[in-house]
């Protein structure tokens, strides 16, 4: 779980950098990349169901909005972010019930 007490621009860093990683490790193309969304418990568990590749991180509620959105920024800028669709963009809405940053490929689905 990423605690309160460490920076949510380092966390993000972290994240970001497992994200790279993982990418590399598994020969993404240049037209790949990941989408970012905060989830629910249920959400979390289908996301990594339909896709082969997830990351995602347990976050305390009051941080997880800031760390999504630096996240995205993150990704925006070293150009690893899919293009947002409606779904992931309505999930700007708060949720007590979200509790995950949960990334995946979406061009790589489970068989």
């Amino acid at each position: 779980m990423i605690m309160k007490d460490q920076t949510v621009t380092m966390q993000a860093k972290i994240y970001v950098y497992d994200l790279n990683n993982l990418a590399r490790e598994n020969g993404f193309k240049a037209n790949e990349g990941w989408e970012v969304s905060r989830a629910t418990n249920e959400e979390k568990k289908e996301l990594e169901k339909k896709y082969q590749l997830t990351i995602s991180a347990k976050v305390q509620p009051e941080i997880l909005a800031e760390l999504f959105i630096t996240v995205k920024s993150q990704l925006i800028l070293s150009k690893n972010l899919m293009a947002g669709d409606k779904k992931t963009e309505m999930n700007f809405v708060a949720s007590n019930d979200q509790q995950y940053l949960v990334a995946f490929n979406p061009n790589r689905l489970k068989a």
